[in-house]
């Protein structure tokens, strides 16, 4: 190590020189070890910064957090007792119309309580009381009998034909629909499905038969997911991934979240190549993300930073305790006040034009709190301020842009789904497991946003598939998807 002595020029050539070769090992040795001290002392800062994550200051989910972990407190809570408060409006089950009912039993009594005399005639206000029963259920099994016949005239043998739709394959459009509810909604295991089938139907099916019935629903839902796809383009939408396994190596599991729809994607990236698969190459709506890279390659004025996302990081800046701090608090303060605006707009409290009014306030709050924690002595903090300097117009596109939230809320809400289905599994252990879960959360998710039933529309497009016939749209009025999807199964 070349160590330079600290001491005055003028005052070292005065030392003889057997002390300088001594203080100089002195001086090296002191320097080995004082590098040797900053590189424990940041290996445990770091650590300790680790250790300082959670929920509250990064992107860890609630049940990551430590059994100490001391959440903030919640509001007090009011003095109203638990349950329907006095004078709201009472919400009860709906009486299914008497036409629809399967068994009408009037109950009447027979001889009067107070003297026995017979009773007889009908109450005009009977009261109406409807129990709901499921009945043993057991699969309606189709035996089809193809014969060969011999021609008495030629000698020619002749083999009878199958149905339209009818393939090699011994389970219905129905059935293949509710294995893929039961696994893209419900979450169940191939071992789970298996059993349920055989618990409730008596129907007993092999986990190699679940997935190849599930590869066909993959491949039957195709249509509807380019469709999914194409309106997902043109509308402002909520991205966000999260990791995945397929086949153990790392995927990543896409979202991209709109009004009306949802699209789900595994991929082997996180990189700007599958947002542009998403989004498509001529896109121009507003894309609401977190600060990941790989939505840098979308225009400033075509983005919303995540707010939710950046309190957190703002939080993370106090949880480091040291001169970045400050920052932290004074921009954890400002974002307060920014949802709190927000939350007046869309309560109908403040008009948009009035947020929007008040908006250069607040934005300059911002600017300046960045601009003097760019020179923040915490690196992290620092980085943090000049990143979001750069991208500061792309934090305040929701106020100008209808539509548009100031978080990813509606992403991160629609990840959750996968991400416990993700526990569960583990993953996909192919591509074509990775298409199926895939198209089915999207059909579902779709479904699901339109207040639809998924499974009728699963069976129909089944039943379109195994006859090569056009699907139904995710899209049309439901009454006229509803006979679509009746003549698709019946037929």
């Amino acid at each position: 190590m070349d160590v330079k002595s600290p001491i005055d020029a003028e005052l070292w050539e005065r030392i003889p020189g057997e002390a300088q070769v001594a203080l100089l090992a002195v001086f090296a040795d002191l320097a080995a070890r004082i590098a040797q001290l900053e590189q424990t002392v940041g290996e445990q800062q770091a650590e300790l910064e680790r250790l300082r994550k959670n929920s509250s200051n990064s992107s860890f989910p609630p049940s990551s957090d430590k059994p100490d972990f001391k959440r903030a407190r919640p509001k007090k809570r009011g003095q109203r007792n638990r349950g329907g408060q006095k004078g709201h409006d009472k919400h009860e089950r709906r009486l299914v119309p008497i036409e629809h009912v399967d068994t009408v039993e009037p109950c009447k009594p027979t001889t009067c309580n107070d003297c026995g005399e017979p009773l007889g005639g009908d109450d005009p206000d009977f009261e109406r009381r409807q129990v709901w029963e499921i009945p043993p259920l057991t699969p309606e099994v189709t035996e089809y009998q193809v014969h060969t016949l011999k021609c008495s005239c030629c000698g020619g043998r002749t083999r009878g034909a199958l149905p339209e739709g009818v393939g090699r394959g011994c389970f219905g459009p129905w059935l293949t629909g509710l294995i893929g509810l039961l696994t893209g909604v419900c979450r169940l295991s191939k071992r789970s499905i298996q059993r349920l089938l055989l618990e409730v139907f008596g129907l007993e099916i092999s986990t190699g038969q679940i997935c190849r019935l599930q590869a066909q629903l993959a491949n039957a839902l195709e249509p509807g997911v380019r469709e999914i796809t194409d309106y997902v383009r043109q509308r402002p939408a909520n991205v966000d991934e999260t990791g995945w396994k397929e086949q153990a190596k790392r995927c990543w599991l896409w979202v991209a979240a709109v009004k009306g729809a949802v699209l789900f994607l595994i991929r082997p990236s996180r990189g700007a190549k599958v947002l542009k698969e998403i989004v498509g190459p001529d896109y121009a709506h507003v894309v609401t993300s977190d600060r990941a890279k790989a939505y840098d390659t979308l225009p400033l004025e075509l983005r919303q930073l995540c707010w939710a996302h950046l309190d957190r990081d703002f939080q993370a800046m106090i949880d480091r305790d040291n001169r970045g701090s400050p920052i932290g608090k004074r921009l954890c303060k400002a974002v307060d006040q920014l949802f709190q605006g927000w939350r007046k707009v869309r309560d109908r409290t403040w008009s948009r034009r009035t947020f929007q009014r008040r908006l250069p306030a607040l934005r300059g709050e911002f600017v300046s709190a960045f601009e003097f924690g760019r020179g923040c002595a915490c690196p992290k903090t620092a980085a943090v301020c000049r990143e979001l300097l750069a991208r500061e117009e792309a934090l305040w596109t929701f106020a100008h842009v209808d539509g548009v939230e100031p978080t990813n809320n509606e992403g991160e809400r629609e990840i959750r789904h996968p991400v416990a289905y993700r526990k569960l599994c583990y993953g996909t252990d192919s591509a074509q497991g990775s298409k199926f879960v895939g198209n089915i959360m999207t059909v579902v998710g779709t479904l699901r946003r339109q207040d639809r039933a998924a499974l009728p529309f699963l069976a129909a497009c089944c039943a379109a598939f195994r006859k090569a016939t056009p699907p139904p749209s995710p899209f049309i009025p439901p009454a006229l998807n509803a006979s679509i999807e009746s003549a698709a199964i019946s037929s």
